[in-house]
């Protein structure tokens, strides 16, 4: 598989956001100011909040098509849920002592065990042969790139 087919499969993209997060919840893990975690903070709850909607607005309705899903997907969908609650809970929010922290943390968790479950369950080429993961990879780098527009638009940190 050439870079191109690399950077526009889906799964490949989908995997490549949730290692950016993690990342950026490991940074958080280090910091030591208040400043650095509201700025990551807000990186997660944005990289976070763009993820969810493109694989529940194209990803997962291809992925539940072409494996007549009925567990995985609404699963997935009711751990989105959650994740939604923690970053709104956490967005705009000062870091102001250890409920902020255990907030973050347990998102961090969170994202963690959606992220295995993914992998190892979804993410799996027997449940993805059917896909053609690059053309929904097409159309999640240009859906992605309007989600963080507007993001940007509505005056996000």
């Amino acid at each position: 598989m050439s870079n191109t087919q690399l950077e526009s499969n889906a799964v490949s993209l989908l995997k490549a956001d949730h290692v950016t997060v993690m990342e950026l919840f490991a940074q958080f893990e280090k910091a030591t100011t208040n400043d650095d975690k509201k700025k990551l903070v807000s990186e997660i709850c944005r990289e976070l909040s763009v993820h969810t909607q493109l694989e529940e607005e194209i990803f997962y309705p291809a992925f539940k098509a072409a494996n007549s899903d009925k567990l995985l997907v609404p699963e997935a969908t009711v751990e989105h849920d959650t994740i939604r609650d923690l970053i709104e809970q956490l967005e705009g929010a000062e870091p102001n002592g250890e409920m902020y922290d255990a907030k973050v943390k347990v998102l961090s968790e969170y994202v963690k065990h959606h992220v295995k479950e993914e992998h190892g369950e979804m993410f799996i080429d027997e449940k993805t042969n059917a896909l053609d993961l690059d053309k929904l990879g097409s159309q999640m780098i240009e859906r992605k790139a309007d989600l963080l527009a507007d993001r940007n638009g509505q005056g996000a940190d």
